[in-house]
């Protein structure tokens, strides 16, 4: 069927008019009789967020994402979009998108008036319909809401006029999504001008008599830090959003790992293969959940995934680095490449006091940490006694970040108990069996059972 271009023909047609939220709950309840996910790439909310928002949607609820930074609020926010009808009908040439059969603003109504049925329509797409401001201190009402326009006066209408009004991103987010990032920033004064658009739908411009009962689903985020550190949200406004949803950090590391490779920077590199053993990328999820447990980071402005992301895309681009240097066809990171980390990660966490430890420290700590209780994992006590004994006999391997791979092959290929240990990990190429010897030779030095000498960029590992 040819889409309708007036509002006789949309008629014809038999289209029935809905409210954004009642658009959204049908669209839900459709997918949700279809098992169909709500959000595609948000990984760990299943039993948690996402419940609480299908809850919301359902009962017609604007929501607010509280929650520290890295919690996928905003992306949650932009996904709802996805519960929108993949277009709807709106008054041709309309700065609000009014509804053919229902206009709100005066321009709309003239026209509504003037032609009737055979009045001019168009169709928008979902991804117009979302609208998205930062809330910052700076924010005026006039941003928001709008403003009268000096040109539309000065052409010669009355300042009572309501087609002198230029409207702000509100109103040209009606019928569609409209998110306010980090509510608490907003002045209050501001946030007292959004109560008639949470509780009336209304909107009130330079104090005339403008009524625009706009249609919108209203989704805000705050960080809980922001209560007391930049602003707050006043009590009034806090009212009118009918549900609070608590996001929170991946609670497995199965999940924080899943997050880390699917939104990594990636890119088509041709002439060089880029492997992470499972150990490696445990050892950097393992790295943020031990930091967001730590009582030596502030823990009230959080750890973000984003920590882990940019670790973990550090760590294959230093493996990559040595890769191109040496000549190898394959990057595999290694132990010795956690130093990258430190670049990525020490912006992105604040020390709880300064005291005697410097973020480097700190994170040395918990770098140890993070792969002796990934060792831990991988071999039981008394597991990797036979690789001890050979090094009491006399034995040292040493390691490099800029060794070649075929350098490890030739140091372990006489320790058998040791070259065991490095199958079991699963690694076979020569680039694999460094990363995996590295892992299991510093597992057993943090497990107190080897020597490790540090000279001139090299570690030995020795009784």
């Amino acid at each position: 069927m040819a889409r309708a271009s007036t509002i006789l023909e949309l008629k014809d047609q038999g289209y029935t008019r809905r409210s954004v939220k009642q658009e959204l709950r049908d669209n839900l309840i459709a997918r949700l009789s279809r098992s169909e996910p709500l959000f595609s790439g948000i990984v760990g909310y299943d039993e948690s967020v996402v419940p609480q928002i299908e809850n919301a949607v359902l009962s017609g609820q604007d929501v607010i994402f509280l929650g520290e930074r890295g919690q996928a609020k905003t992306r949650m926010a932009r996904l709802l979009i996805g519960l929108l009808d993949e277009d709807v009908p709106a008054l041709a040439g309309c700065e609000i998108n009014d509804d053919p059969f229902a206009p709100i603003c005066h321009a709309c109504r003239l026209v509504s008036a003037e032609q009737g049925d055979r009045a001019p329509i168009t169709w928008i797409p979902r991804d117009r319909r979302y609208g998205e401001k930062l809330a910052t201190p700076d924010i005026t009402i006039a941003d928001l809401i709008g403003e009268v326009d000096p040109i539309k006066v000065a052409e010669g209408r009355y300042l009572s006029d309501e087609l002198t009004i230029h409207y702000g991103l509100l109103p040209r987010t009606n019928r569609g999504v409209f998110a306010i990032n980090e509510l608490p920033d907003l002045a209050e004064r501001i946030q007292v001008g959004l109560l008639n658009i949470m509780e009336e739908r209304d909107v009130q411009i330079r104090g005339y008599k403008v009524r625009l009962p706009l249609d919108l689903f209203v989704v805000a985020s705050a960080n809980p830090e922001d209560y007391t550190n930049r602003g707050r949200i006043i009590t009034p406004l806090k009212d009118r959003f009918g549900s609070q949803i608590r996001t929170h950090y991946p609670k497995r590391l199965e999940d924080e790992i899943t997050i880390m490779e699917s939104e990594r920077t990636s890119f088509p590199d041709e002439s060089f293969r880029t492997l992470s053993p499972e150990f490696m990328k445990q050892i950097v999820a393992e790295l943020t959940h031990l930091a967001r447990k730590s009582s030596e980071i502030s823990q009230r402005s959080g750890v973000s995934v984003r920590v882990t992301i940019t670790n973990y895309e550090n760590l294959l681009s230093s493996a990559l680095r040595r890769a191109i240097r040496l000549g190898e066809r394959e990057a595999v990171p290694r132990v010795t490449d956690l130093g990258a980390i430190v670049a990525s990660t020490t912006g992105k966490i604040e020390l709880e006091s300064v005291g005697d430890g410097t973020e480097d420290k700190v994170l040395g700590k918990l770098v140890q940490r993070a792969v002796l209780n990934v060792f831990n994992r991988y071999f039981s006590a008394g597991e990797l006694d036979e690789v001890v004994a050979a090094f009491q006999g006399g034995l040292a391997v040493v390691v490099s970040d800029s060794m070649p791979s075929d350098e490890y092959v030739k140091q372990i290929a006489a320790v058998k108990p040791l070259l065991g240990a490095v199958r079991k990990l699963g690694a076979t190429e020569p680039a694999s069996v460094a990363g995996a010897a590295e892992f299991v030779l510093e597992g057993l030095h943090l497990s107190k059972k080897l020597n490790k000498d540090s000279q001139a960029g090299r570690f030995r590992y020795k009784s």
